[in-house]
């Protein structure tokens, strides 16, 4: 396999990029050179973001926005289409949007929220674009997990959180942050000997907007909490490393925390679960991988 060689040149599309970390590894993968294209849902945030990036860093290519709703399954389909007309190769995919929400909401899909924005919209879209990395590889596909998987299963019987909702939305969090790691490592399996590598990683307790729209006790507990978390240049360490690095090609499924691959929690070690969840979330977007590798 051809070396990597660093991000400069390669096309990156990455999901969650107009704020917090995603707007600070998009910032820094400028810096070192990517084509970036930014995957927005607000039109004016992904202008300003882009303003950002062009004051900020030295890209020697103009940054690309394509606009999509991640909780709309049509929107993810239309955004791979787009992709894939606009882009002959595409080598980096980083699914980095993610959202938590203090009450139960369903998708015009009839999908629960939180698993259609964190879990189904990653999963789908990286299935729809898989042919072109492999087709561009060595290319990578870096997915944003946390540490809030470590108490989590799949409820696979309550896949909407009719009865396992809890914890003002955290629960049905972490489930989805377990689906992440699942997710990656049943993909990195299947990738194996393509040239194409999947990792994700936890990139901490991060000083961001997230969680600020859940109402005023999630916005005071975020002002509160703000003092001991970590900048978002911090949380993207990770992420710019898995993308960047020649080293992180080396490993194909892994879960990372501070540029070091850690075991992530026995139920995000089930490799039957990971397989079954695989299943389910084939079902859940009507896409079939049957005969992919």
């Amino acid at each position: 396999m051809a070396e990597w060689r660093g991000v400069a040149g390669k096309r990156t599309v990455i999901t969650g990029a107009t704020s917090g970390i995603g707007l600070a590894a998009a910032i820094e993968l400028a810096r070192r050179g990517a084509d970036l294209t930014l995957v927005a849902r607000n039109e004016a945030r992904a202008a300003d973001t882009v303003r950002q990036i062009n004051a900020i860093s030295t890209a020697r290519a103009a940054v690309d926005v394509v606009l999509a709703d991640l909780a709309s399954q049509s929107s993810v389909r239309r955004l791979a289409v787009e992709l894939l007309t606009r882009y002959p190769t595409i080598q980096v995919l980083v699914n980095n949007a993610g959202a938590i929400y203090s009450a139960r909401q369903m998708t015009d899909d009839g999908i629960e929220l939180t698993w259609a924005v964190n879990h189904l919209a990653p999963f789908l879209l990286t299935v729809l674009l898989v042919d072109r990395l492999k087709a561009s590889a060595p290319a990578r596909i870096v997915t944003t997990s946390s540490a809030a998987h470590e108490r989590a299963l799949i409820p696979f019987d309550d896949l909407n959180g009719e009865r396992s909702w809890g914890g003002a939305g955290f629960t049905r969090y972490g489930e989805t942050k377990l689906a992440n790691i699942l997710f990656t490592a049943e993909l990195a399996r299947r990738l194996e000997g393509t040239g194409v590598t999947a990792n994700c990683f936890h990139p901490g307790f991060v000083a961001t907007g997230f969680n600020r729209n859940n109402g005023t006790l999630m916005r005071i507990g975020m002002a509160i909490s703000r003092p001991f978390a970590r900048s978002p240049q911090k949380g993207a360490e990770t992420l710019v490393w898995l993308v960047d690095s020649e080293e992180a090609g080396s490993v194909n499924g892994g879960y990372f925390v501070d540029l070091r691959q850690v075991a992530p929690s026995l139920a995000a070690q089930d490799v039957e679960t990971a397989r079954r969840l695989w299943r389910v979330s084939e079902e859940q977007t009507g896409v079939s991988t049957a005969g992919r590798r």
